[in-house]
């Protein structure tokens, strides 16, 4: 199973230099997880800086992979590890969701660089 965070969907649709880094695990959407918090941030970041319509067609692709609701024992999971690993909301939210499926975390926010389970590949320009 795959995990992308929400910066390689960002990535993906707007054809992004680490683009190629995420193609394979979106595109199999048999062995995709989506974090429901990915979808938020996706569709926020897309309405803010395109338009509704290209956000919705972002969405509509995000969920031919399995969308992971955040429910009370994964929410809980994610507040132990946002607080032992100082991250952030979303960041704790998908990284839950990665280990609760043993999901390979796809990335470029350097925040999960050195933690287990996940595959960082640096931003590039």
């Amino acid at each position: 199973m795959k995990l992308v965070d929400s910066s390689g969907w960002l990535e993906y649709f707007t054809d992004s230099p680490n683009a190629s880094f995420f193609s394979n695990a979106i595109e199999d959407v048999k062995h995709l997880i989506v974090p429901s918090i990915s979808i938020y941030e996706v569709f926020k970041k897309l309405l803010v800086e395109t338009n509704e319509g290209i956000a919705l067609q972002a969405i509509t692709q995000m969920q031919l992979g399995k969308v992971i609701p955040l429910d009370e024992p994964l929410a809980i999971n994610a507040a132990k590890l946002g607080y032992d690993l100082k991250l952030a909301l979303a960041d704790s939210i998908i990284l839950a969701t990665a280990n609760l499926y043993k999901a390979t975390l796809l990335t470029q926010d350097e925040h999960f660089k050195d933690i287990k389970g996940v595959k960082y590949f640096s931003k590039r320009k």
